[in-house]
């Protein structure tokens, strides 16, 4: 596996880190793995966000919500 050195830390910031670390029982460099995961693993949203992010991107979109003039009733299998 890779590694990363990380030099010159201020020492509120590795303090900052060690106290999370134990925060959430485990080591300081687990607690860098999982911030460093978290900060780069893609988002996983929902279709109503992708859809809202997507009329945004486009400044709104119309969209056509008249229904057709002959509905279809649904099956009955009584």
């Amino acid at each position: 596996m890779p590694a990363v050195t990380i030099r010159n830390i201020p020492e509120a910031t590795h303090r900052a880190l060690k106290l999370r670390a134990a925060n959430h029982s485990r080591s300081t460099e687990a607690e860098i793995r999982a911030i460093l995961e978290e900060a780069t693993r893609p988002r996983d949203i929902g279709l109503g966000t992708a859809l809202y992010n997507l009329g945004r991107k486009y400044d709104g979109i119309e969209l056509d919500t008249n229904l057709p003039g002959d509905i279809v009733e649904p099956a009955d299998f009584s």
